[in-house]
Order: C-alpha cells, then structure tokens, then sequence
C-alpha cells in the first residue's frame, strides 16, 4: 500500500503533538508512560520527535489517559495555527 505524503500542516500538527506529550509527559520516563497508555516506548519516542505525526486516534486517546490530558485539550493544541 501506498501511503498519501503529509502535507505541511499536518507535519507541524503531529511536532506540535509531540512537544506537547513530551512536555506532559514531565519527568516520568518514557518506558513509564509508554506501559502505562499500553504502548511500546519506541511508538512514543517515535510520536514525540514527530518521526510519527499522525498517530492511531487509539493511540492518542490512550497517551492523553496515561497523561491525564483532555482529548478537547489535545485537539485545540494541535490544531493548525490560522494563517495571517
């Protein structure tokens, strides 16, 4: 299969996603996060550095859960800056 390249925006939309879990993610580890969403820590090194931008909504939702994060919260952080 074939995948489609990302745009632009959605590059920045999963950094964005990435700075935002690491920075919530704090001084837990990444192997303490990543078992307690039910990942493995390499899918979450993989989201945070943005090498992954447009995880599983499963994914996510786990990762918001483990982090104590409201999907609402997640989705108007990561949602695309409005051009000026």
């Amino acid at each position: 299969m074939v995948r489609t390249p990302l745009t632009p925006e959605e590059r920045e939309r999963g950094e964005r996603l990435g700075r935002l879990l690491r920075t919530a993610r704090g001084e837990r580890s990444m192997v303490e996060v990543a078992a307690a969403a039910g990942l493995s820590a390499e899918t979450l090194r993989k989201i945070e550095t943005g090498r992954a931008p447009t995880p599983a909504f499963f994914t996510v939702a786990a990762l918001a859960t483990a982090l104590e994060l409201s999907m609402d919260d997640l989705m108007t952080r990561c949602a695309p800056t409005p051009a000026i």
